[in-house]
């Protein structure tokens, strides 16, 4: 099952329980904030995930799945890669 666009998975995330977060891709906007730029690029292009997009791996998902603070060192986008199949 698809848990987010951008490959991350939610059945593992701390703030799961927290606030209720169901996944991205089972909500309109993510618990966190007003939008995510990841979320909205890949709906508007009607993916059901970042994998499945012409474009991938772009700048804007390598530059979640590395930021210092918040990134996971591309696991994310290997995640992604497998969804794919």
């Amino acid at each position: 099952m698809i848990e987010s666009r951008c490959g991350i998975l939610c059945s593992e995330c701390g703030y799961r329980e927290q606030t209720g977060c169901k996944g991205c891709a089972q909500m309109e906007k993510p618990f966190w904030a007003d939008s995510c730029p990841v979320k909205s690029c890949c709906e508007d292009k009607n993916h059901e995930h970042c994998g499945t997009c012409e474009n991938f791996t772009c700048e804007l998902l390598h530059q979640f799945a590395y930021d210092e603070k918040q990134g996971d060192n591309g696991k994310r986008i290997e995640q992604c890669k497998k969804w794919k199949g």
